[in-house]
């Protein structure tokens, strides 16, 4: 790779040790992936920030370089828990959740705790270079902002937010933005669940960095393109959706493929606890549930989960009002995936409509998953 004198002085030291550790995060990345240079980045957002995914190691390194300073704005994601709110979680879970949060908090991170960036701060414009660690958000950045951005690593995104660079590679680049396979979708999408069912078999099917749709996911609403994005981002390296035709490859996407999705990742007719929000609901999910739910109350525990500013604004509205009179418990700060609160000593199953939630609560979690879009939840279990 090609540096400059500015990034080989602080590849060799020169800035302190733990910027050469972020240099060296990032040469060894862009060598993987044949980057001819570093490039700047204008926003980074980190993965990395529940207890659950990065464990005692991952606290002891955050808090060994937390003396390094973030260089461009860094928003991180959900942690594993609300602290606003009481909960069973032990209290060695409690410690390190805390030291994570403080530790990047130290370098000057935005305490956003939230999985969709994208809602909550106005981010660069069309065309500009960004580092997302989050997969539902570097695909949402790619595929409906116009941003660049690769999946990153937790590990790559921070070296991102110490230095301001990122290798230039991968979905930084025109030529790999260019859809070489088309999907084919040979059965109506209706609701949220379909489009997830499709992100996710495509994320398997395609090897590539981008997949192109066509037409079929024009004019589609904000809760399913989170939805696409999302499932797509989980089950495999593509990192962008176009609306781009291609003539290059096709694979088809019908009802045999989508009962090969459902029969992998819906484990259980029913289960304890409603768990909705992965990635986290923003204000459009949380109207159409308020309108959904208005007048009715849940028939099993109900479990939302939301980025705090989000939570503030419906408070404001009074749609948190009308989902706490159904007995919704709004867990701000945390996600469904990988939270210590959706756990299997807990609960034998969850009902969700997030294809992203099923597979790391199957996978991960080990907790069985009942698969159904949000009206039929409604519908279901709540009267």
């Amino acid at each position: 790779m090609d540096l400059t004198r500015e990034e080989e002085d602080a590849l060799d030291g020169k800035n302190g040790n733990p910027i050469s550790t972020a240099y060296k995060i990032l040469l060894s990345i862009g060598k993987a992936t044949n980057a001819e240079k570093l490039i700047p980045v204008e926003w980074v957002h980190l993965s990395g920030v529940n207890y659950n995914t990065i464990g005692d190691a991952g606290v002891e390194f955050l808090t060994k370089y937390s003396e390094a300073q973030f260089v461009v704005p860094t928003t991180i994601n959900p942690m594993g828990y609300d602290s606003h709110q009481q909960n069973n979680l032990s209290s060695n879970f409690h410690k390190q959740q805390g030291k994570i949060a403080k530790a990047y908090k130290k370098m000057g991170s935005i305490p956003s705790f939230s999985c969709i960036p994208y809602e909550l701060f106005q981010l660069p414009e069309s065309g500009h270079s960004v580092s997302f660690a989050e997969s539902n958000a570097a695909v949402m950045a790619n595929s409906v902002f116009g941003l660049r951005t690769n999946k990153e690593s937790s590990l790559s995104a921070l070296a991102s937010a110490i230095t301001g660079k990122a290798p230039y590679s991968d979905l930084r680049i025109d030529s790999t933005r260019d859809p070489k396979i088309r999907i084919k979708i040979n059965k109506e999408l209706k609701t949220e669940l379909d489009y997830g069912v499709l992100g996710y078999f495509s994320g398997k099917s395609v090897k590539e960095s981008c997949v192109s749709f066509g037409s079929d996911i024009s004019n589609i609403d904000m809760y399913k393109t989170k939805s696409l994005s999302a499932a797509l981002g989980t089950s495999g390296a593509c990192g962008m959706f176009s609306s781009r035709d291609t003539h290059d490859e096709t694979i088809t996407f019908g009802k045999e493929e989508e009962k090969s999705v459902i029969d992998e990742l819906n484990t259980t007719d029913s289960g304890d606890v409603i768990a909705l929000g992965s990635p986290q609901l923003g204000m459009y999910e949380l109207e159409l549930l308020s309108k959904l739910i208005a007048g009715k109350k849940f028939s099993k525990k109900c479990m939302i989960f939301c980025a705090r500013s989000v939570y503030e604004k419906s408070c404001k509205s009074g749609m948190a009002k009308i989902l706490e009179n159904a007995g919704a418990n709004i867990i701000c700060d945390a996600c469904t995936c990988l939270s210590p609160l959706v756990s299997r000593e807990e609960y034998d199953g969850v009902i969700t409509n997030s294809v992203k939630a099923a597979h790391y609560l199957n996978k991960s979690n080990g907790v069985s998953v009942c698969l159904k879009d949000l009206k039929s939840i409604v519908m279901e279990y709540a009267k």
